[in-house]
């Protein structure tokens, strides 16, 4: 929908530049409605897809067991459920234009907000399980090849920050301007330090032995990239080189006129995090109970992959239901991330741009604010993970 190609026939629809009244709206340029067509599309598409994940959501409920017979609508019924996602994006493009997308916009901030939470503690399970299973090998294998693979990593992950740290700097601040940015920089590299420091304190290694700096860096560099977003979004041309500048000035247009909004590299970069971690929801059950506690998620115990063993070879490979006596995780809890994923994407691919009164698509400080507040939850949460068997006691942690 954003592609050059799709946006020059949205272009030619009668509605895209009309209000509600159907009145042509008077534009100080052709440039600006075409700067929000791709994004209108891609609002409507992902409400397409929030709005089915949510339906699910709901439906799936307190579904205990594959005897449940929701659970057969989770598992099968691809067709009709394709079907009812088709129909429900075609009802998308027929909703009016009106405070749709200005709301909606703020459905996107609030799920982006938590998705990017919940890529963090993809992150810090990651970087535990990573440190571990390679310690791990170091120890059975006798090894020092597995502690320099460790300190290789670490050391690349900090001397990227620096670099991210330095660039930030560089092309995002003024000498007497960009206070704002100035001190979100600095605050992030004092907290990321900070952790760094607590991750490797004597009180911290003896109950935590696993911890170290490899998840520190993890974090440290997941948090330079969303202080990278939040300042992409700036608005102000003088602190932001990725800010584009609709109206009467320059802006790069395609060959009929109609503006031509790439991705800038933030957005990029977000896309492919964005879509590791959807794999890594989809796909992994974690080796920490904590994850497994909030993701809804639970590894299968030994006796009963001995007995899915047992039956797989029974039943010559075919497949067989194993959750007959309860379901390896939250169906409704998966649908819910998915909304979440769904309203992540929505606000990557618009660059969180707003849409405006004046029929333009506006960054806003709205959007640094929930980028820069996620990153510091983010790393009060990595603080609790590192704190919470000293403050915690006489709970296992293991």
């Amino acid at each position: 929908m954003l592609s050059p190609g799709v946006e020059s026939q949205l272009y030619k629809l009668p509605w895209v530049c009309e209000n509600v009244a159907g009145i042509p709206v008077v534009l100080q340029s052709h440039i600006d409605c075409g700067s929000l067509l791709g994004h209108r599309a891609v609002y409507r598409m992902c409400f397409a897809t929030a709005a089915f994940f949510f339906l699910f959501t709901l439906l799936m409920i307190c579904v205990r067991s594959s005897q449940d017979p929701r659970a057969a609508i989770q598992n099968g019924f691809w067709f009709f459920k394709f079907l009812v996602f088709v129909g429900i994006t075609v009802g998308a493009f027929y909703i009016p234009d009106g405070s749709f997308t200005n709301i909606w916009f703020y459905f996107g901030v609030v799920g982006s907000f938590l998705f990017i939470l919940i890529q963090l503690v993809l992150f810090i399970d990651f970087a535990h399980s990573w440190n571990q299973r390679w310690l791990g090998k170091a120890e059975e294998c006798n090894s020092r090849t597995w502690y320099a693979g460790l300190f290789f990593f670490t050391l690349l992950f900090y001397s990227l920050s620096i670099a991210a740290v330095t660039l930030l700097f560089i092309y995002y601040t003024q000498p007497n301007a960009c206070y704002e940015g100035k001190a979100f920089i600095g605050l992030n590299l004092t907290l990321c330090v900070c952790i760094s420091i607590i991750a490797v304190l004597p009180k911290i290694q003896d109950a935590q032995p696993n911890s170290g700096l490899l998840q520190a860096s993890t974090i440290t560099l997941y948090t330079m990239f969303v202080t990278w977003s939040a300042l992409s979004n700036v608005p102000d041309q003088k602190c932001n080189p990725h800010l584009p500048y609709f109206g009467n000035g320059t802006v790069q247009t395609g060959a009929e006129g109609y503006a031509t909004q790439w991705w800038d590299a933030p957005s990029i970069v977000g896309l492919i995090i964005f879509i590791l971690c959807t794999f890594f929801i989809s796909l992994r059950s974690s080796n920490h109970r904590q994850v497994n506690s909030l993701m809804r998620t639970e590894e299968c115990p030994p006796i009963l992959e001995a007995t899915q063993q047992q039956q797989a070879v029974a039943s010559e490979g075919r497949a067989f239901d194993n959750e007959q006596d309860g379901v390896t995780y939250s169906y409704s809890f998966f649908h819910f991330c998915l909304v979440l994923a769904s309203l992540h994407i929505m606000m990557t691919l618009t660059n969180w741009y707003r849409p405006s009164e004046t029929q333009k698509m506006i960054s806003t400080w709205t959007a640094v604010w929930v980028k820069i507040c996620a990153s510091w939850v983010g790393l009060l949460l990595y603080l609790w993970t590192l704190v919470a068997p000293l403050l915690l006691p006489n709970r296992d942690f293991n």
